[in-house]
């Protein structure tokens, strides 16, 4: 068993101390907002989960790119891990959406633009995983994957820009909210700070688990092709 990197250790803690760091920011820096109350402080998480879904989904796209021209095994897998995080995060996206819905929308659910896109993007990768489970090729199977991220990486600008080009009440985060939008506010700097910082520490929690991720997919790689070896 390969030991772990120093740097990744070193990953672990500066990740660590900054979700702690955050937690504490959400709630007892941040303001309470005036309007929705303290249930507006899921929105912290909330947009950063979906900020590390879409991080995962990209890198995933990218990999499948690199993969296609240089044909390396490791780029395969750096794509499975990314997607694999990506869909994780976005379910959490999804979920805790639904808890801030329900105070200010009255309903956990509705066929709003963003939140239908986000579902379909959502299945579009789960989809992802389910077909390379029908490759037993890992050459095809990577290809296929490669190819599947780069056309399903559509679903991701067009569901993100989803709040701007449809009539919608889901609130714009970056930007100005549409009229009519509801859970829509101004944040104060506090606010402000605070959300960076989430979206901060999100990408090293996204880049802390793609390592370790990457590190389990190689392990497993080298263990198939050990079996291969023994069957032959």
């Amino acid at each position: 068993m390969e030991s772990t990197p120093r740097w990744l250790k070193v990953l672990d803690y500066i990740t660590a101390t900054m979700f702690i760091a955050a937690i504490l920011m959400v709630f007892f820096y941040a303001p309470t907002e005036a309007v929705m109350g303290a249930v507006q402080r899921v929105f912290y998480f909330h947009v950063a989960s979906g900020w590390v879904g879409m991080l995962g989904f990209l890198t995933t796209a990218v990999a499948g790119v690199v993969y296609l021209k240089t044909s390396c095994r490791i780029w395969d897998i750096v794509g499975l891990a990314a997607v694999e995080i990506g869909i994780v995060f976005v379910f959490i996206t999804i979920v805790t959406g639904s808890i801030w819905a329900r105070p200010v929308w009255n309903t956990w659910w509705t066929w709003d633009p963003r939140l239908t896109t986000a579902a379909f993007m959502e299945l579009i990768y789960a989809a992802y995983i389910m077909l390379r489970q029908g490759i037993d090729d890992p050459d095809r199977r990577a290809r296929f994957g490669a190819v599947y991220a780069i056309i399903g990486f559509v679903s991701v600008p067009f569901t993100f820009m989803s709040a701007r080009m449809f009539r919608t009440i889901h609130p714009v985060v970056v930007g100005i909210n549409q009229p009519g939008s509801l859970g829509g506010f101004d944040m104060t700097p506090r606010m402000l700070q605070t959300f960076l910082f989430s979206l901060l520490m999100f990408t090293f929690v996204f880049a802390d688990l793609l390592w370790r991720r990457i590190r389990l997919g190689l392990l497993a790689d080298k263990a198939a092709q050990m079996k291969m070896k023994r069957n032959e």
